[in-house]
């Protein structure tokens, strides 16, 4: 990549994706240098032979190579940087579950994300043109309406997919509320879920959050019911000059462990059955979630999801699996073993 010193790292991605901002996020709280590029029409080259395409996208200074995956490359990060900002806590027990936090959101969050874009048409009209005019910012006004249509087209019918139908909205919304007014009690008194400092779990939900407090309709419930957890997402954006320790066993504050509650009864369960049904070779599950019927067609990369749960949970000393297991619950336990 031509023009590019040699010691920064670059990150392409798109400004409506919730994990490009997860990964730009996160980087400005590790002091990384890099150079943001917008991903567009015009500088699809940069990833030519990449499959498959996803945002984002790190390149390596070293040797120009391409990496994707936001929490492999978390992960990655922390290797190649192991003296200083990490995001992962110390203590065994609650580096688990602050991996279990950022699985959420990347796997389940990301739904509620999916959900008010493409389902509301105030939201289908700003995401669509919003997504056009970084894709192609050079477009006529009459090529940015075409793609639009296109997109908007795509992502809809992409729905049943993701569990974004009709039928699972009530699950979908009453966990968005729910998050909400659990960060929204507590970002004032607490800085962040496990410490005085970010961890990989803020990032994670940061990246859905974020793009849900900019679309219209996630974000005017947002600010009717949690204006101060907005607030805690724009200071997140760049926390770069952001200095703290890691929360002792046993100060995890209310909305830290109300998370890892949520995760244990909505989002390890949905895990489950997802990889029963494949395990069955069925084509799709329902399981019951916060009192509510769910339902959607299998998807294999969650199975790989809970595999990595179920790994890391093993891998723990057992002092730390029983914390763990004190905060997910005998259900919880039951899934991981």
């Amino acid at each position: 990549m031509s023009g590019q010193t040699q010691d920064r790292y670059t990150l392409i991605g798109g400004n409506a994706s919730p994990y490009s901002l997860k990964m730009r996020s996160h980087m400005h709280y590790r002091r990384l240098p890099f150079n943001w590029i917008l991903r567009t029409t015009e500088n699809d080259h940069l990833l030519e032979g990449l499959r498959p395409v996803l945002v984002p996208v790190l390149q390596l200074p070293e040797d120009g190579s391409l990496h994707l995956d936001s929490t492999r490359l978390i992960y990655m990060l922390e290797e190649r940087h192991p003296d200083g900002r990490s995001v992962i806590p110390d203590h065994p027990a609650h580096a688990f579950l602050a991996h279990l936090v950022e699985d959420l959101a990347d796997e389940w969050v990301t739904k509620m994300m999916f959900h008010y874009r493409w389902t509301y048409d105030a939201d289908i009209h700003y995401a669509s043109r919003w997504i056009a005019d970084d894709r192609s910012p050079g477009d006529t006004e009459e090529e940015r309406e075409k793609f639009a249509a296109f997109f908007a087209d795509r992502q809809i019918g992409r729905m049943p997919l993701v569990g974004c139908t009709p039928e699972n909205a009530p699950v979908i919304e009453a966990g968005f509320h729910h998050i909400l007014a659990l960060l929204h009690a507590d970002v004032g008194q607490y800085k962040y879920l496990f410490g005085t400092r970010p961890s990989i779990a803020e990032f994670g939900l940061y990246g859905q959050l974020r793009t849900l407090s900019i679309d219209p309709t996630p974000m005017s419930i947002m600010r009717k019911e949690a204006q101060r957890a907005e607030s805690w997402l724009r200071q997140l954006d760049d926390a770069s000059g952001i200095e703290g320790d890691w929360y002792a066993v046993g100060d995890l504050p209310p909305m830290t462990k109300g998370l890892i509650t949520y995760s244990a009864e909505v989002y390890l369960p949905f895990l489950a059955a997802n990889a029963a049904a494949i395990g069955r070779d069925e084509e799709t599950f329902s399981v019951e979630l916060d009192g509510r019927t769910y339902s959607q067609g299998v998807f294999r990369y969650q199975v790989k999801c809970l595999g990595e749960l179920k790994a890391r949970y093993k891998a723990l000393p057992e002092e730390a699996k029983d914390i763990v297991g004190d905060l997910i619950g005998e259900a919880g336990i039951k899934i991981l073993s």
